[in-house]
């Protein structure tokens, strides 16, 4: 059985819980490669990213190149010497990096394969109404996210879950697959799945203002869907207007009312406490949102500082 000398590469929350339980299994992991710090907020106070945070904690060598092919990187990343290399939530690597390992270099990617490609699994799985997901490993080759599969998980998506909660839970069932994953790689015992692409295969499109905006004349459930796809991050959003003034609102929670009426698509409709929006056979009740300046708010907490006419409207 060889011994495994591991280089985790990896930048967000999702990648540290993925290399806590890497290094609670006893595993070595030489080194640690992760996004360079960057601005970021008002301040433009310079950020680090969450795995360099958990690397600096467990005194883990780290390395922060802005390019993957800078002959001082590849020297400093061959020096540490691993025999194999795990990716969760990084970059695409260039071939001299992901083929440098004698193991190889394997990716945990947050969906069942070969579906939902690319930068948002989690989000789009919600967005598009599925009913499960999962994770897959597989071996990284020179395209995104369709090398062969080595093993996967799956788990159902309830009809109110968030993408915050999937990713929670993602990255628990991520954890355990990459385990089993290495499992089999310390054994020599890896056989692998090559990915079949067929025409109707999901991609997951990179999140932009665009994507996220809420169209109200969609039906109530592909809004709702849209809503908590991206709750808590990056957020759906959509202008309101009332009086002459507009504002641009993140809504984070909502549910769906199933009832007939006639009124405009998009109309306001609020009491003290609630705030919905007319839609297709029914209404979108609004439980928390940000107006813009403002801290993220229940819809009642909103309705204590703001009267509405019966003129306002969402779109």
């Amino acid at each position: 059985m060889e011994k495994l000398r591991i280089i985790f590469m990896g930048t967000p929350e999702f990648a540290v819980g993925i290399l806590d339980t890497i290094l609670q299994h006893q595993y070595e992991v030489v080194g640690v490669i992760t996004a360079a710090d960057k601005p970021a907020g008002r301040g433009q106070k310079i950020k680090y990213s969450a795995v360099k945070e958990y690397a600096l904690e467990h005194q883990l060598p780290l390395l922060q190149p802005t390019n993957l092919k800078d002959e001082s990187f590849l020297s400093e990343l061959k020096a540490l010497n691993a025999n194999l290399q795990i990716v969760v939530a990084f970059r695409m690597l260039p071939k001299v990096v992901w083929e440098m390992p004698s193991l190889g270099t394997f990716n945990l990617h947050a969906s069942l394969l070969p579906n939902y490609r690319g930068a948002a699994p989690i989000n789009w799985a919600i967005i598009n109404g599925e009913n499960k997901t999962g994770v897959t490993t597989f071996f990284i080759d020179d395209k995104i996210d369709t090398g062969a599969m080595i093993l996967n998980a799956e788990t159902p998506i309830s009809k109110t879950e968030t993408a915050g909660e999937l990713h929670d839970r993602l990255m628990l069932l991520g954890s355990e697959t990459v385990i089993q994953t290495l499992k089999l790689i310390e054994k020599g015992n890896v056989t692998t799945t090559i990915q079949q692409d067929t025409a109707d295969i999901k991609t997951a499109y990179k999140l932009n203002k665009e994507n996220c905006k809420i169209d109200w004349t969609k039906s109530a459930s592909t809004i709702h869907n849209l809503i908590r796809g991206l709750s808590p991050y990056p957020a759906a959003w959509c202008f309101m207007s009332d009086k002459g003034e507009e504002w641009n609102v993140k809504i984070y929670e909502a549910t769906i009312l199933e009832e007939s009426h006639s009124l405009n698509i998009g109309q306001l409709i609020c009491t003290k406490k609630e705030l919905k929006i007319a839609v297709q056979n029914g209404f979108i009740q609004i439980k928390s949102l940000q107006f813009p300046g403002k801290k993220k708010m229940t819809s009642s907490e909103l309705l204590n500082g703001i009267q509405f006419t019966e003129e306002a409207k969402a779109y």
